[in-house]
């Protein structure tokens, strides 16, 4: 599964997102230093700027130190970020080399399409919600309340429960297949398909959610 969902993120140019997904965002939602996780009144379009961009600079900072610690050379092969970025090129200049611009050209409007998409789906799934800053400086432990959640039968088909956000973050390592639906965590109004829409229409979406945060 692991390798599968690795090669569909390289296949639109965002094999980063395996790293910093998996060991920062999971790590920092719902906080001021994850940029996946937008905040109240934030653009979605200021939003994929943000998220894109500091997204792929966590990666890097994350293979450098997980390297640095374990007295690995942060320049080799043993860096994720320098293997993902070499199978995405050999993927490209693949699809140029036997199907010319053309292909070249749709390859990379399928991956922002796919890019963008994704990043529309953090959008909505951490929107305004933050944890708590405890004394010690640290952030409250991840709970129910730092996902919206969706139990919408449309969106749990077609996204693999992946609606079912609050639970997927509560339990990382739990399956797909077994994510619960949660009623005390916060709930979306619409389902994922019209959430992402809605999100396109900022005013709109601020006038839904924004009530929905208090």
């Amino acid at each position: 599964d692991r390798v599968l969902a690795r090669a569909l993120l390289c296949w639109i140019g965002y094999g980063h997102y395996a790293i910093e997904h998996n060991r920062g965002h999971h790590k920092n939602v719902a906080t001021d230093a994850d940029p996946a996780s937008a905040v109240k009144g934030e653009w979605v379009f200021v939003f994929w700027f943000r998220s894109i961009a500091g997204g792929w600079v966590n990666a890097w900072r994350l293979e450098q130190e997980r390297l640095e610690k374990t007295g690995k050379k942060v320049v080799s092969l043993e860096n994720g970020m320098i293997r993902y970025c070499l199978f995405q090129t050999i993927w490209l200049a693949g699809i140029y080399g036997f199907m010319g611009w053309k292909g070249f050209i749709g390859a990379l409007a399928v991956a922002l399409v796919g890019v963008l998409l994704l990043e529309t789906v953090n959008y909505i799934e951490h929107y305004g919600l933050r944890r708590t800053m405890l004394a010690s400086g640290r952030p409250e432990p991840v709970s129910p309340q730092h996902s919206w959640n969706s139990n919408h039968e449309l969106g749990r088909i077609f996204l693999y429960e992946l609606t079912r956000h609050s639970d997927h973050h509560y339990k990382a390592t739990r399956k797909y297949q077994i994510l619960r639906h949660m009623d005390e965590s916060p709930q979306l109004p619409f389902g994922y398909p019209t959430s992402i829409v809605l999100s396109l229409l900022p005013p709109l979406w601020f006038r839904v959610m924004d009530k929905k945060l208090g």
